[in-house]
């Protein structure tokens, strides 16, 4: 079950899902992720656990919420002055989030969700300003739906499925593909 459409963002809503997200990365700092209840969570919360069903659904929905609020940054890509550069340091710091044990994770709490589409949307969004950076510089741009067919979705793979994620190498070869060269 996905956070249901139309719930308030701000109010009593808004420090319902602050507080229960906190509660969630705090008992994570403290334990083991398999250990994790919705009565732990609602207790650490100060919410009932009906509280969190209803809003989230279920525990994984939960967790996937609380990793999508992580994935959404504080603030924009780094800026290089390149495209080049800006793909580069941003492909780099997306590999090092998501190859660790709480990137993977978090993968795995979005696919087990199926709230995969919305991470899409997270990583779509910082790509696309990354793009009209380079827009406003003069430089030629690829699609944002290239980007993340050739950066991307190899390096999602890798950390998922196969036995090692990309190396930096790879992925500066990953985006000298995307931009042609």
């Amino acid at each position: 079950m996905a956070i249901k459409e139309g719930i308030r963002t701000g109010g009593r809503s808004a420090r319902v899902q602050e507080s229960v997200h906190a509660a969630v990365r705090a008992l994570l700092q403290e334990q083991q992720r398999d250990t994790l209840t919705v009565p732990l969570i609602a207790s650490r919360a100060g919410v009932t656990p009906s509280t969190i069903y209803r809003r989230w659904g279920e525990l994984t929905a939960l967790l996937a919420d609380v990793s999508l609020a992580h994935l959404r940054p504080d603030s924009e890509p780094a800026d290089t002055g390149s495209l080049r550069g800006d793909l580069m340091a941003w492909a780099e710091q997306y590999l090092d989030e998501i190859d660790s044990a709480p990137g993977r994770a978090m993968m795995h709490d979005f696919l087990a969700s199926g709230r995969s589409m919305q991470c899409a949307t997270v990583l779509r969004s910082q790509l696309q300003t990354i793009l009209d950076r380079a827009l406003g510089r003069g430089e030629a741009i690829p699609q944002t739906d290239h980007l993340l067919n050739l950066i991307v979705a190899p390096v999602v793979y890798g950390v998922l499925f196969a036995e090692s994620a990309p190396s930096l190498e790879q992925i500066q070869g990953l985006v000298a593909l995307s931009l042609g060269g």
